[in-house]
């Protein structure tokens, strides 16, 4: 049977996957399939789980057909159902910091004003043409330059989180509002961090994964109100359970408010 399967084209192997998983139970809200379970990602460290870190560790939550994540739908319907940024003008500028595939596809197709995509280019990864390379410690916009910014499991690779929330801060514009999704431990109070952890295999031992440098804890939103941010939290899981959403992952959405 594997030589078989090797043997298959992919679009084949694809159609009799779909086939296989198409059921009632999920929606993709990106591509539309129907599915009966959504297929498995993420690590299963140790850590993770003891620290029962909320969008990190092994679970059923990606599309089978287009590989969006229980992450990227969170922010998808909350962008389509409570910003309502597909029911408004097209005048928005936004700043998406390491965009995932399904939601910059969906963004780009909309043609707001400015749509400006992100990420730090690393050496042996290729980046689709509309991606540029930046850093978010330093993005090279002007103050108060964004309507909405997006970045989604970035900030714990950062050593200097508060930098990079400082400067996010400052190229929102008044009004403005930032998603900014992290791993988030249910059982640590305070954020948990350890800069002289270098060694790779350390980190996914300490944080998970071998490129994180912390694991935040439940003073997240504090951490950002220091940068200035007023934040709000909210849980939509229960609303949207067809789309296969993580029932213990608030959404942050960080505002800049009106001097």
């Amino acid at each position: 049977i594997t030589q078989i399967k090797k043997l298959l084209p992919h679009s084949i192997k694809m159609a009799l996957k779909l086939a296989v998983y198409k059921g009632d139970k999920y929606t993709c809200p990106f591509c539309g399939y129907n599915a009966r379970k959504l297929a498995p990602i993420g690590y299963d460290f140790p850590i993770l789980l003891e620290k029962k870190v909320v969008g990190a560790g092994t679970r059923d939550a990606s599309c089978y057909k287009c590989g969006s994540s229980d992450r990227e739908r969170l922010i998808y319907v909350y962008l389509r159902d409570y910003l309502k940024i597909f029911d408004k003008s097209k005048k928005l500028n936004i700043l998406h910091m390491a965009p995932e595939k399904n939601l910059t596809q969906s963004l780009l197709k909309f043609g707001f004003h400015s749509y400006i995509c992100g990420d730090l280019f690393t050496e042996g990864y290729s980046y689709p043409d509309h991606v540029q390379s930046m850093d978010v410690m330093h993005v090279p916009y002007d103050d108060k330059s964004f309507d909405l910014i997006i970045c989604n499991h970035l900030l714990e690779h950062v050593p200097d989180d508060k930098g990079a929330m400082d400067e996010l801060y400052r190229v929102l514009k008044d009004g403005g509002k930032a998603i900014l999704q992290v791993p988030i431990s249910l059982t640590s109070p305070e954020t948990v961090e350890d800069f002289s952890i270098t060694d790779p295999a350390e980190r996914e031992a300490a944080f998970g994964q071998n490129n994180h440098v912390r694991i935040y804890g439940q003073d997240y939103a504090k951490r950002l109100t220091r940068s200035g941010f007023r934040v709000k939290q909210h849980n939509i899981s229960d609303e949207y359970r067809k789309l296969g959403l993580n029932k213990n992952e608030d959404i942050y959405i960080a505002e800049r408010v009106s001097n």
